[in-house]
């Protein structure tokens, strides 16, 4: 018996799901409550403040290092205080030195090169008097004291919503699954299709051939599905999130499923291009979307 196939959208039918995506995104951050990021601000300002006390306006930073590399508040401080403020891995990679406070507390030496790796990056326009060898006048100290809690307060807020819309839709996507009937198993490693969850059934996150994906599905039919759930914030940011990474993980599980084992899907949210969503389908990916889920649950019915 022939295999059921995915649904397969027109170019028409991408755009009035992608324009409905998109309508749904900007209610979401228009309505979004500007306390968060507030309250993130505030917290990131005492941290600051803070910092610049122990360090006498970072003058003395060097003589502190690792009193203030110990304090988890503190290092976040110093990573921000580079122009532009360097990640905690690049941090490690730069200093040769991971960033546990055991290690800052216990070697000096790795926490004065720390220091000193950041010190090298300083934002010159932020403390400019660093550079120049002088005490900060109060404007200046103020001035880049806010600076500084902003920037950390605004990378917060879009790492936080970042999370929470991966997290909601994949939560969002195991939930419709329940409730049409599958039932969630334990996580596994997704070698072959006979590794995969039984039909009926669906797991978290977990590696299928080698890749992640966000769900996977056991079809009624024997077959396997991944599914990846991806939020994009931008037109530009759907290039990465649905052509680069979906769509090429889809070419890796036909591959290495064969074309009549695995469904690749993919779940979106947010803002895409039309001409994406129809590059991504004609590679072999299958699309639905976290605002109307119930073509997703009527695919996996309709394949018992």
């Amino acid at each position: 018996m022939a295999l059921l196939a995915p649904p397969c959208w027109t170019a028409e039918e991408l755009q009035q799901e992608r324009d409905a995506s998109a309508r749904l995104f900007r209610e979401e951050r228009l309505t979004e409550p500007v306390e968060r990021y507030v309250h993130a601000f505030d917290g990131y300002a005492a941290s600051v403040e803070r910092l610049m006390r122990d360090s006498d306006g970072l003058q003395s930073l060097r003589d502190v290092a690792q009193s203030v590399l110990t304090d988890a508040d503190l290092l976040e401080a110093v990573r921000y205080l580079a122009g532009p403020p360097v990640s905690a891995d690049d941090l490690v990679e730069l200093a040769e030195t991971n960033l546990a406070a055991s290690r800052m507390r216990n070697d000096q030496r790795a926490a004065l090169r720390v220091v000193e790796t950041v010190l090298a990056m300083l934002d010159s326009r932020r403390f400019a008097w660093v550079s120049e060898g002088r005490p900060p006048t109060d404007e200046e100290r103020s001035a880049a004291a806010t600076a500084t809690a902003s920037l950390m307060a605004s990378q917060r807020v879009r790492t936080s919503r970042a999370n929470e819309a991966k997290t909601g839709q994949e939560q969002a996507v195991r939930d419709h699954l329940a409730a049409a009937g599958l039932t969630q198993v334990e996580t596994r490693e997704v070698r072959t299709p006979r590794h995969a969850p039984g039909r009926g059934e669906f797991c978290a996150e977990c590696l299928v051939a080698g890749r992640k994906a966000d769900v996977v599905v056991g079809l009624h039919d024997g077959r396997v599905m991944p599914i990846e759930c991806k939020v994009s914030n931008s037109s530009t940011n759907s290039v990465k999130r649905l052509n680069n990474d979906a769509a090429a993980k889809a070419a890796e599980w036909i591959r290495a499923f064969g074309d009549q084992g695995v469904v690749p899907t993919a779940v979106l949210s947010g803002v895409f291009e039309t001409r994406n969503l129809v590059q991504a389908q004609e590679s072999g990916l299958t699309i639905f979307w976290a605002h109307d889920l119930a073509p997703l649950s009527e695919f996996v019915g309709a394949t018992r």
